[in-house]
């Protein structure tokens, strides 16, 4: 039987591990070379041992590398480096080759520190790991990472893109429900103003013939006094003292004026029917057509009346204004909303007991081949905040409390304006006041079929929807 010795046996291992292995002393000669390394190196033992390290491989990261050897000798504390940080330190050729996929082989490098026993390291031992598929094997796993991230990234974005489409169809879907429900409510006005308006025009019609009726009875009374003074004195004094207790002269007096008094409030009530009705008839909802700014304008005061006069005083500035091609009741719609936005931003002040306000309506004409007809509805009350200035065309924003307004009524405004072509701006100080201007032109674009189609889809609004 043949006796190994125990360094003979550590030599037989270290040459038949699957790795390389070698030791430099510290004037970097190799002191030994495994058969990993003279398999991948192409050396034997015998070619390399002895001889510089740096001079047998000139290709080393020589700088690199002995920096990594001296600090072991200096510290005796093994150190090491991954492939991830530096690849290769030999350019070895990855076993089995592979060309197509990797040109050398991935290493892992220990660097261990070898001492006399008495604690002087006197050479420096190199293991080199061949971590080839390790690095193959990472490499496509994050490839696939990086697929699923992608994928991942990809399918957040069509999550929020879903999110965004469906947030879009609920809003339309309300915005649907609502231009319905303002649309019956439209026609439901209509006709209320045409059943209104049968009587209102019997009545004045009665009124009418009843100031006559009322004209020949006290001429046939004051005809029969004096007739009756002619006939017999006593009884004209009678008739006299009868009149006199009934107090005629005074009703003779009081009854025109209260006639006309009515007359006059069933005109304003005929008025409003009649604004009422071009405001909100169905029948004209569709069409454009050639219409006086300034009516319009009118008008929906007219409607509004009850809304502003306890919140502020009307100013009216009218430049010379042509006729404007719209669709006149949403126009009007816009007056509507804008104006009543305005007193509202005075309720604070009523509250407080203070004066009423005012709101001027401005309107003015740019000429010019592609002539604009602009309005101003200005007021000085508590203004918009800067953080929702940019907010208030949005459909569904409003500051109001709940139940207090669908914040439908500027974004359904800003939907008109845009369809008929138009642009809408809006400059607002807190605490001083707000100025919204409307811009059109003139005559409608021919080829805005795409303002037409939303015109036509866009009904009256609630009219208490100010942000």
């Amino acid at each position: 039987m043949t006796h190994i010795t125990e360094t003979e046996l550590s030599e037989a291992i270290v040459d038949l591990v699957n790795c390389g292995v070698f030791s430099v002393d510290r004037d970097m000669r190799v002191l030994s070379w495994n058969r990993f390394m003279q398999t991948h190196s192409g050396r034997t033992g015998e070619e390399v041992i002895g001889q510089g390290l740096f001079s047998l491989f000139p290709e080393l990261p020589e700088k690199w590398l002995r920096k990594k050897i001296e600090a072991v000798f200096s510290q005796g504390v093994t150190t090491y480096t991954s492939w991830e940080h530096r690849p290769y330190v030999f350019r070895f050729s990855p076993a089995p080759p592979m060309a197509d996929v990797i040109d050398l082989m991935r290493q892992n490098c220990s660097f261990i520190p070898i001492d006399d026993g008495n604690g002087t390291v006197i050479a420096v031992g190199v293991t080199l790991i061949d971590a080839t598929d390790i690095s193959l094997a990472v490499g496509e796993l994050r490839k696939r990472e990086k697929i699923a991230t992608d994928a991942l990234a990809e399918l957040t974005l069509r999550n929020m893109q879903l999110s965004a489409l469906n947030e879009q169809l609920a809003q339309a879907h309300q915005q649907l429900l609502q231009s319905e429900k303002l649309a019956a409510i439209g026609q439901l006005a209509a006709g209320i103003a045409h059943e209104i308006n049968n009587p209102v025009g019997f009545v004045l019609s009665n009124l009418n013939a009843l100031e006559r009726y009322l004209q020949t009875l006290v001429t046939y009374a004051r005809d029969v006094q004096k007739l009756a003074v002619a006939a017999h004195p006593t009884l004209g004094t009678q008739l006299a003292d009868l009149a006199e207790a009934a107090d005629f002269d005074y009703l003779v007096m009081d009854t025109p004026v209260l006639v006309s008094e009515s007359k006059e409030g069933l005109q304003r009530v005929r008025e409003i029917v009649v604004d009422l009705r071009d405001f909100s008839r169905a029948d004209s909802a569709h069409q454009w057509e050639q219409a006086d700014l300034h009516r319009c304008i009118e008008s929906t005061l007219n409607i509004a009346h009850n809304e502003v006069k306890y919140q502020a005083e009307l100013i009216r500035e009218f430049g010379d204004v042509p006729l404007l091609h719209c669709i006149p009741s949403q126009i009007s719609q816009v007056v509507l909303n804008l104006v009543v936005n305005a007193a509202q931003s005075y309720k604070h002040r009523r509250r407080s007991g203070d004066e009423p306000g005012t709101i001027t309506i401005r309107t003015g004409f740019n000429g010019g081949e592609a002539g604009q007809i602009w309005f101003e509805v200005i007021d000085a009350g508590c203004g918009i905040p800067p953080e929702n200035l940019k907010r208030i065309f949005d459909p569904f924003f409003t500051t109001k409390p709940i139940g207090q307004g669908t914040g439908l009524g500027l974004s359904v405004t800003y939907g008109i304006v845009s369809a008929h072509g138009g642009h809408i701006d809006v400059n607002s100080v807190p605490g001083r006041g707000t100025t919204f201007r409307v811009t059109l032109p003139q005559r409608r674009a021919a080829t805005d079929s795409a303002a037409q189609q939303h015109a036509t889809s866009t009904k009256l609004a609630a009219s208490n929807d100010a942000p």
